[in-house]
């Protein structure tokens, strides 16, 4: 009998085009070859065929009896730690191979690769990366690593090997050259014309491979759905973040959930994940957009099925996948205003969290003490002594060093009289609920008291989205909790950035030199149900008439990939973000699109925090400087001082523009 598995990897081996080249380079290595690499890093944009060179070179290692690890860097815990034992094989059994798929989405750990885990290999092991961003450039450089990394940027089909897929998919010969006009060498884009060609597609236009490319080919596939049950399993397919058996039975109880499972599988842009089913990221994107903009009820009522599902995951999961379950939920609402206004989806300068050590707290002391003065310090250390289990601290994975520490405190009623002659803060929270509503013996409040990220202190940041998530994720499990409150010292910029999730309380308790702005909500008065449900009020607002809009983080995406081109019009133009909402009443969209992301920078410098961020933007895409670090060195400045400025001017950046394109430049201003 052959097993599902040689069933697989045949026709694997039949389906393969090209990448002749990168596999021989492989086997060589597989075959202990002393010249041959020990590590491979392959990149290139969504849709190369990235995934499916890992498959394939997986299929060869395989065959020759290797032992295999396989992560997926969607779902790589922040903890070097945790890489470390997922991969642990990689260190301790000779001959394995391990590969790291979807790589970009967790670079924060390349510098601790190269210089704690790699060297640590067990004999003739090997690893294979893939991602779309290139290495850092100092390992390419380092003659150390010469001869054994080889770096592959993955390129589009020539028309040969596009022809041989079409073939190898059974096109119809009368669609092949229609194809090849309509997706170029786009594998993914060729992949889903040869599926929608052979459902009867015969669009007569000519495009480029692009986004309205993959939109058109994925009308094509979804006006073919068996089923009502299949079509709302692609509903679910397009907004969770990855799709197990189990969801699918969760959220669609009145169907066969391995039926449909298998369907979703079978999908030409769908990839398995050791988590479920995930949809390219180039097709998630069109794919929900397209199923909002056609059935937009359906998609609410979907969007509210898995937000149930997930805040039973968030009670029930086991400690260790809180963050990935609040993760997920946030993530189905990452289109809303209210988010969008407070998570940062970024993946630079990643963190992972752990809880305060005492070895830790000079260095807590010392952030609190530059950041927020010597009394908001001395009350760190006084919660430090009543509640070390509050505080985590927040380590950069590359390096480890310590970056940032938030406390989220837990307050039974009645309030400590020491508690309230000692913070203010804390003092001005059950001042609040004795005016409102008082808590009664036996509950409790929570405070999100402290969040210092020198760096990036009280903007949206990764920090910030992990401290958010446990404190949604302890509201969701705690019990007799009554309140919640966030404590911001920027209270009018605050203010505006969580209306609608939070209340003002009004309170400005001052802390030394400085006072603080103080958030809240009643959980009794409004449970987390429906706190989540007025957050889908606030995501699913109605569909426009006209083609989809941009997603939050495919519109920061276009603003990042459009400021390199800023000095050339001609490739100005072919930026997405010339298809935005922000362009559409342009007469010139390019001219116009160029002036105003001008004029944002320059507006940047109205606060003062924004002005090294508009410096750093300035000289890194309109000043003519040919590198980044010919920028800094324009500025005077280290090149990782450099940066840090330019990460917060493109967040800044986005955030502003992103507020135009919801509401058009005059609410937004």
């Amino acid at each position: 009998m052959v097993s599902v598995g040689e069933r697989l990897s045949s026709a694997r081996v039949q389906a393969f085009i090209g990448r002749d080249e990168e596999l021989g380079r492989f086997a060589r290595a597989l075959a202990g070859d002393p010249q041959a690499p020990f590590a491979f890093y392959l990149f290139g944009p969504g849709g190369i065929g990235k995934s499916t060179l890992l498959r394939r070179m997986a299929d060869h290692a395989r065959a020759a009896g290797r032992l295999l690890v396989e992560l997926d860097g969607r779902f790589i815990s922040r903890d070097p730690a945790a890489f470390e034992r997922a991969a642990g094989p990689f260190l301790d059994v000779a001959g394995t191979v391990l590969f790291v798929d979807s790589f970009e989405h967790c670079q924060w750990l390349e510098s601790w690769l190269w210089h704690h885990f790699l060297p640590r290999a067990a004999d003739g092991a090997l690893i294979v990366l893939g991602g779309r961003l290139a290495p850092q450039p100092q390992w390419t450089a380092d003659p150390a690593w010469a001869g054994l990394l080889h770096v592959t940027e993955l390129e589009p089909f020539s028309q040969e090997q596009a022809r041989s897929l079409l073939a190898t998919a059974h096109l119809r010969r009368e669609l092949r050259e229609r194809v090849l006009r309509f997706a170029g060498g786009n594998p993914l884009a060729l992949s889903l014309a040869a599926a929608a060609g052979s459902t009867g597609w015969g669009r007569e236009e000519i495009w480029a491979p692009s986004a309205d490319v993959l939109r058109t080919l994925l009308v094509g596939l979804i006006g073919e759905v068996p089923s009502a049950a299949h079509r709302r399993a692609l509903e679910v397919a397009a907004q969770a973040y990855s799709t197990s058996e189990e969801l699918l039975a969760a959220v669609l109880p009145e169907e066969d959930a391995h039926l449909l499972f298998a369907w979703l599988r079978d999908l030409p842009f769908m990839e398995s994940t050791h988590r479920g089913l995930h949809p390219h990221d180039a097709a998630r994107e069109t794919l929900a957009a397209d199923l909002r903009w056609r059935a937009p009820n359906a998609f609410v009522t979907m969007r509210q099925r898995l937000s149930e599902e997930y805040l039973r995951l968030l009670r029930e999961a086991p400690e260790e996948r809180v963050w990935t379950v609040t993760d997920e939920l946030f993530y189905l609402f990452r289109d809303g205003q209210i988010v969008a206004r407070l998570r940062t989806w970024s993946r630079e300068d990643e963190v992972h969290d752990r809880p305060l050590h005492p070895d830790d707290l000079d260095v807590v002391l010392r952030m609190a003490e530059e950041t927020e003065g010597p009394a908001s310090a001395d009350l760190v250390r006084y919660w430090v002594e009543r509640q070390p289990e509050a505080f985590s601290v927040y380590r950069l994975v590359n390096t480890g060093r310590i970056v940032a520490f938030t406390a989220r405190l837990a307050l039974p009623a009645p309030a400590d009289p020491l508690d309230v002659a000692t913070d203010p803060v804390v003092a001005a929270a059950w001042a609040h609920t004795d005016a409102t509503a008082p808590v009664s013996p036996g509950e409790h409040i929570g405070i999100s008291r402290f969040s210092i990220y020198p760096e990036r202190y009280q903007v949206p940041s990764r920090v910030i989205d992990l401290s958010s998530s446990r404190a949604q994720a302890e509201s969701a499990r705690a019990r007799a909790r009554a309140y919640g409150f966030a404590v911001w010292r920027d209270a009018d910029a605050w203010a505006a950035r969580v209306k609608g999730s939070l209340a003002d309380t009004g309170a400005r308790p001052r802390v030394g030199e400085h006072t603080y702005g103080l958030f809240c909500v009643d959980w009794r008065q409004v449970p987390v149900e429906t706190w989540l449900r007025h957050f889908i009020a606030a995501t699913d607002v109605p569909a426009p008439s006209g083609p989809p809009s941009f997603s939050r983080t495919v519109f920061n995406q276009a603003v990042r990939e459009a400021l390199p081109h800023w000095r050339d019009p001609a490739a100005f133009g072919a930026c997405a973000l010339t298809r935005t909402r922000l362009a559409a009443d342009f007469t010139n969209p390019v001219e116009e699109l160029r002036t105003l992301l001008r004029q944002s920078v320059d507006e940047l410098a109205r606060d003062p925090r924004g002005v090294r961020a508009r410096e750093a933007l300035t000289a890194g895409y309109f000043s003519g400087a040919p590198t980044q670090e010919a920028a800094a060195r324009r500025l005077g400045l280290p090149y990782g001082t450099y940066r840090r400025h330019l990460r917060q001017g493109l967040d800044l950046l986005c955030e502003a523009l992103w507020l135009q394109e919801l509401h058009g430049p005059e609410e937004s201003s």
